[in-house]
């Protein structure tokens, strides 16, 4: 069946990433994004259902019910905690995911206590140009060398903890974002709230233009991929197909692209499922889907979380290309569009093998799969009698 022509609402996409991005919500401290997730798929009339901790698990119901297929993306952004309250009265944080703290360096934060939210700034141990002079070039950069001025009369420990400041206080960075005219989409946090915008614009396209699900698919929204749990709990059995969306590095020796989709082929987990992965890539080139594939060396997704979890499901991950991932990132609108597009076209597609239908298929079925692709033939692919 030819697919029905529709196109992404880009208004749509920017206003929910604009939305996003305005949610503070580490690794740990995610329930206002989820709250606000779950009034845009009431909206967009999405049944969904919540996780004790609030995975959303979304369910957009196919012409065939089994097997499933997921889209998976994360609320949850890097950040800090408050890790001691130093006898100045100034906070030592701990990272919330990995990352460096020379990107926190002269961040606006918030720093949520039990009694309220409070406003501060990172800096440098040695911040005062006028009074350390090379000093603050020399000082290293690690988390022990950076602190949080709170913007209170505070002078002491005493005093931070008479404005009910405590140890493992979340900290949230301000995203800083602009959205340039020429496209190019600038701030923290893009991971991964452009990737859930992106999900998002692809889901009110499906119901926009009424186009036909396969199979049914779960729209997944997950809360602790930065820590590296993610997708581990969230899938049932009928599920035997997982896409990612997410951040695809730019930088030198890397392959991935800013204005088009950037199918990961590889991470450090190891390769992602070679069927799956190429019938993406089928879906960009039969669709005119500017694409490009990477390897990502120092790299982690919900689909990975999933494998590590024990779930029989073939992995993949497509990316939107961004630079200084996990510091003031940039990619481009058309990379998010383009991720939304694939999506649409994905769940209009059949399932990328047919006998994954079968929780235990037979040898002579499983063969049949590297048929469907010549390139895994060889002379010495065994045959099985039928």
């Amino acid at each position: 069946m030819k697919n029905i022509p529709f196109t992404i609402d880009q208004d749509y996409l920017l206003d929910q990433l604009q939305a996003l991005l305005a949610i503070p919500c580490p690794t740990g401290f995610t329930d206002q994004a989820v709250c606000y997730v779950c009034h845009e798929l009431d909206k967009l009339k999405i049944d969904y259902s919540l996780t004790r901790r609030g995975t959303i698990i979304g369910n957009i119901v196919g012409k065939q019910q089994s097997p499933d297929r997921a889209v998976v993306t994360h609320l949850d952004t890097i950040g800090a905690m408050v890790r001691e309250i130093k006898p100045n009265g100034r906070l030592a944080i701990t990272p919330v995911g990995h990352w460096s703290s020379r990107f926190a360096e002269g961040g606006r934060v918030s720093i949520f206590t039990d009694v309220g939210e409070l406003r501060g700034t990172v800096l440098p141990i040695f911040a005062a140009g006028h009074v350390f002079n090379q000093e603050i070039d020399t000082q290293p950069v690690t988390w022990d060398h950076v602190e949080v001025r709170v913007d209170l009369e505070i002078h002491s420990e005493a005093d931070a903890l008479n404005h009910g400041i405590g140890v493992g206080d979340f900290v949230a960075f301000d995203p800083n974002s602009e959205v340039m005219e020429n496209g190019y989409l600038v701030s923290r946090h893009l991971d991964n709230k452009a990737g859930t915008a992106s999900l998002l614009a692809a889901i009110k396209a499906v119901k926009d233009y009424g186009i036909p699900v396969t199979i049914d698919c779960h729209p997944i929204f997950t809360l602790s991929e930065e820590t590296g749990m993610g997708l581990g709990h969230a899938l049932d059995c009928h599920v035997t197909e997982c896409v990612g969306i997410d951040i695809g590095p730019i930088a030198e020796g890397q392959n991935a692209i800013e204005r088009g989709v950037t199918i990961a082929m590889k991470d450090s987990s190891g390769p992602y499922d070679y069927y799956l992965t190429h019938h993406l890539i089928d879906l960009c080139r039969t669709n005119n889907i500017p694409h490009s594939r990477d390897v990502f060396r120092y790299y982690y997704s919900d689909a990975v979380s999933a494998i590590n979890a024990g779930h029989d499901v073939r992995h993949g991950l497509i990316t939107f290309g961004t630079d200084a991932t996990h510091g003031y990132e940039r990619t481009h609108l058309e990379a998010l569009i383009h991720c939304a597009r694939l999506i649409v076209h994905y769940v209009q597609s059949p399932p990328a093998i047919k006998s994954d239908a079968k929780a235990k298929p037979t040898a002579e079925e499983f063969s049949d799969q590297a048929a469907s692709y010549p390139n895994m033939t060889t002379n010495n692919t065994p045959t099985f009698a039928k």
